[in-house]
């Protein structure tokens, strides 16, 4: 699809993280579509490590995955844009043509998610972490156990995340945190 533009051409494909880095630093393209998905460094690590070597690179992330904490961390990576995988063939090739001109692109629905998740109090390392094991089913008196804090602190960290994440049990808190990409299945 892009081969066949007038105005553009494909300098190089792959399937790895490590490789795309590599084959940026090599071809140096003017825009790039990365996923956020790949073997040996995920798309947010590939940007961070494309723009630790050119901080004015244009990178869109095409992905499947629109959580709000993906398109968060995407863009506070440094990607340009963000499309999803069942993107129309105009809308890609105008996306390009649009950050390659400089802009910034975001389609409405993915900005709303972004501006929840930019709005919502951000979970500490600690409470993820508490979260975590939640999702795997430990009790609160395990959860200490695994991370050597008292009952009663786990007990803060769960009141904690309720409130973060506006949810009433630790059931909504896992489906909520699922939803919103802040757990991985």
């Amino acid at each position: 699809m892009i081969g066949r533009q007038p105005d553009m051409f494909v300098v190089a494909e792959t399937d790895s993280g490590p490789n795309a880095v590599e084959l940026w630093a090599k071809h140096r393209p003017h825009v790039s579509l990365i996923d956020l998905r790949m073997p040996g460094l995920d798309g947010i690590g590939v940007i961070s490590a494309i723009r630790l070597i050119d901080a004015a690179a244009r990178i869109i992330i095409l992905s499947t995955y629109d959580t709000e904490e993906d398109i968060y961390q995407a863009i506070r990576a440094g990607a340009r844009g963000y499309l999803l995988k069942d993107a129309r063939r105009a809308d890609v090739l105008d996306a390009i043509r649009r950050v390659h001109a400089g802009e910034a692109l975001l389609r409405p629905d993915l900005t709303a998610k972004l501006a929840q998740r930019v709005t919502v109090d951000a979970l500490t390392d600690r409470e993820s972490a508490v979260l975590a094991l939640v999702a795997d089913g430990m009790s609160n008196r395990e959860i200490g156990s695994e991370i050597h804090v008292e009952e009663s602190t786990v007990k803060t960290h769960l009141k904690s995340i309720f409130t973060k994440l506006h949810v009433m049990s630790r059931t909504e808190a896992i489906s909520v945190a699922m939803r919103r990409g802040l757990l991985r299945k």
